[in-house]
């Protein structure tokens, strides 16, 4: 950096130049009351003035050229995601057509008479294959799902919230063998890692079961929040279902304490720190997170399988692993980033896509926040689904044929998971497409 003297009493400038550490780029600042700057101007002469012009050129350049990772970014900035591009790989209408069909043969099977009751959408490169939507958000008012219907995702969001703490490690706000006691005063765990979070080996209990099991732990007459989990925890010797890091055991308490570490670190609401990490930078405009007290009456109504109601209850405070509505456009737009190049360091994102729990020899397997199918022939299959009251979600990501299939509903319904069938379609997975 140029560093810069101003003597008060005789108003001299005194400029001093340094290289910055990148070696590109000057700065130079310059200083002067008004009593000297038109003293300063005569006195400098046409060169001086046009190596000053030259400095500031240069200067605009490179910062064009230059352009930070995560973990260079200053400490008081977050790291955003960044959209991905239109692929060159532009499909035929041939291509387009030939898949069409085969999804929509799928599609009819799957759904017969139109009984889907969501969004529906596969990609292959961002271009959009084929999509419908159909049925109601409110049966009563019949208002119709369209393109644009925001609908709960479920445990989908916990890739979300995962995308958002891996973001964070990237840039280097926090660590992934990072002890989560070291950002939450009060966590009693003392073994427990960010990495044991987002890969569910951390050994916690279910929130859902210890707050519904014991009215001296909960009152279910009061809505419970994340504060509330932790706050549990460690006054009410809540222990551990086993020894940390020892096995695997998928649990909804991991991404609930995950939302208090972006809150913790960022300094944010969590809704707030995933607009501005993820859903504004990639044009998500249908995705929130869901507030119980501004949104209940007004969120897209959940339904049993045969279109009763399903209100909502002293859970449906907790966010992080559930509790963000979407639209299929919009997780396209997520999985095209989480795709990209430069969503994370390929350290990083290698550990994303390493299975964590096959203590047990297996082909089902869970990454970080991500499940995954491992087969011995060398291929993976990616997804994550989820399920809560009657929202069904299926998230599937193929990147090696840059595939997105998704589908979401809020009418209960277990064929939103056998979406995975159309993944024979795009590449050599053993899944068959005509099984009923």
């Amino acid at each position: 950096m140029i560093q810069k003297n101003r003597n008060k009493s005789t108003d001299k400038i005194v400029l001093r130049f340094k290289k910055t550490t990148n070696q590109k780029a000057l700065i130079l600042y310059i200083c002067f009351s008004s009593t000297t700057k038109m003293n300063f101007i005569k006195k400098t002469n046409i060169l001086h003035i046009s190596l000053l012009f030259l400095v500031f050129s240069s200067c605009a350049q490179d910062k064009k050229k230059v352009e930070l990772s995560d973990s260079e970014l200053p400490k008081s900035t977050m790291p955003k995601m960044k959209p991905l591009g239109k692929s060159q790989n532009k499909l035929t209408a041939d291509y387009i057509e030939a898949k069409k069909q085969e999804i929509d043969s799928f599609y009819k099977k799957n759904w017969p008479n139109n009984s889907a009751n969501g969004g529906f959408l596969v990609a292959k490169d961002g271009q959009i294959i084929y999509e419908k939507y159909e049925g109601y958000s409110n049966f009563r008012a019949k208002t119709l799902i369209t393109k644009s219907t925001p609908i709960h995702v479920a445990s989908v969001g916990k890739v979300i919230t995962a995308t958002a703490i891996l973001k964070l490690i990237n840039a280097k706000k926090i660590e992934l063998d990072q002890k989560v006691n070291t950002i939450l005063k009060d966590f009693p765990y003392p073994e427990v890692t960010i990495k044991t979070l987002l890969n569910h080996r951390s050994g916690m209990r279910n929130y859902a079961y210890f707050t519904d099991r014991d009215k001296t732990v909960w009152n279910r007459r009061d809505i419970l929040t994340n504060q509330d989990i932790l706050n549990i925890m460690a006054t009410k010797n809540i222990g551990l279902e086993f020894k940390t890091d020892t096995r695997f055991s998928y649990c909804n308490t991991n991404y609930a304490m995950l939302a208090l570490v972006i809150e913790k670190i960022t300094k944010l609401p969590y809704e707030t720190a995933m607009k501005q990490i993820i859903f504004e930078p990639l044009g998500m405009k249908n995705t929130y997170v869901f507030n119980y007290k501004r949104d209940k009456d007004t969120a897209v109504t959940s339904y049993k399988a045969n279109k009763v109601e399903i209100g909502t209850d002293y859970l449906d405070a907790v966010y992080g692993d559930k509790n963000i509505y979407s639209t299929p456009r919009d997780l396209l737009k997520f999985d095209r980033a989480r795709n990209s190049p430069n969503f994370l360091t390929p350290e990083l994102n290698a550990m994303v896509y390493t299975p964590y729990s096959n203590e047990r020899k297996g082909t089902k397997n869970y990454g970080l926040g991500i499940r995954m199918v491992n087969w011995e022939t060398g291929q993976n299959f990616y997804f994550h689904n989820g399920w809560w009251h009657g929202n069904t979600s299926s998230y599937i990501t193929l990147p090696k044929e840059g595939v997105t299939i998704i589908a979401l509903s809020n009418k209960f319904t277990r064929k939103t998971y056998d979406i995975r069938k159309l993944a024979p379609l795009f590449g050599d997975y053993p899944f068959k497409l005509k099984d009923e």
